[in-house]
């Protein structure tokens, strides 16, 4: 659930919860796998990429998102949705949403910039590293693709319609995925106080691809704030509903409250209100 304390280790032992809560003698190799593999990446020990160097996308994020990610697997199983999810489609769900960011790491002999100058391009960059990686991790081509596919879904002008599942499973896994994405960090208590870090990637990636000043759509933090509430009820949250089945009600508890959106709402009345200080 919501906390600033998220970590990726605390992260994997919720995953291996549900994981055992859904199959006492589900291997979790691959979460466990996966959970080693970004730690590295995003700290620099992997011997091909650099330690991440974003204060935003970085790893507080992919953790929130990952958080949010099994809390909507157990959703799943709460709400007694069909079809039901296998040990190993949640493990691959888990894989796409822990890697579904890692293409903002720089490889070691890159040393221009950040990692920001690849934002129109971070989820097909970290497509690729999810094919470099998983098959280590013991997935195959095709668990792979689908990986990917998930992780195809966060691009933030993803159309659904256009990429290629092979299942309804593969399809849910996606809509999950990119749920956890926009929930995992709009939810997070300390978003209104990050904003100004997102706009600092923004700048970076389109100073990098020379994009006009008169083309940009925030012209700084404050107007980046000033839009926030628009991004959400116009943008957002329209297309969670209409692209991806809404499966952000799975987060919905008994007594009707849902904690992420009700925590999405709260952060907007306080980002209106720093946008205006």
């Amino acid at each position: 659930m919501l906390s600033r304390d998220c970590t990726v280790s605390s992260t994997a032992a919720a995953a291996r919860a549900h994981l055992r809560a859904i199959s006492p003698d589900a291997s979790p190799a691959l979460i466990d796998g996966v959970s080693v593999l970004v730690e590295e990446l995003f700290a620099g020990r992997h011997p091909g990429y650099q330690k991440a160097d974003l204060k935003y996308h970085n790893l507080d994020h992919t953790v929130l998102a990952t958080q949010c990610f099994v809390d909507l697997a157990k959703g799943r199983v709460q709400h007694d949705e069909q079809p039901v999810f296998s040990p190993r489609q949640f493990s691959l769900g888990y894989a796409a949403i822990l890697l579904h960011d890692s293409g903002y790491l720089k490889t070691r002999d890159d040393v221009s910039g950040t990692g920001a100058k690849y934002t129109s391009s971070h989820v097909q960059r970290s497509c690729a590293l999810a094919a470099l990686a998983l098959p280590d991790l013991g997935c195959s081509a095709d668990e792979i693709e689908g990986v990917q596919n998930a992780i195809r879904c966060t691009g933030l002008n993803s159309q659904i319609d256009r990429i290629n599942f092979r299942s309804e499973i593969e399809r849910l896994t996606g809509c999950m995925v990119v749920t956890a994405d926009y929930l995992g960090q709009m939810a997070d208590p300390d978003y209104p106080v990050k904003l100004p870090r997102l706009f600092e990637e923004f700048e970076e990636a389109n100073n990098f691809s020379r994009v006009p000043f008169e083309s940009r759509p925030f012209r700084s933090a404050k107007d980046l704030m000033a839009k926030t509430t628009a991004f959400w009820h116009g943008f957002a949250l329209p297309k969670l509903d209409r692209d991806y089945q809404g499966v952000y009600r799975l987060l919905t508890q008994p007594d009707g409250s849902n904690p992420y959106l009700e925590a999405v709402e709260a952060n907007l009345v306080r980002i209106a209100e720093l946008a205006v200080e």
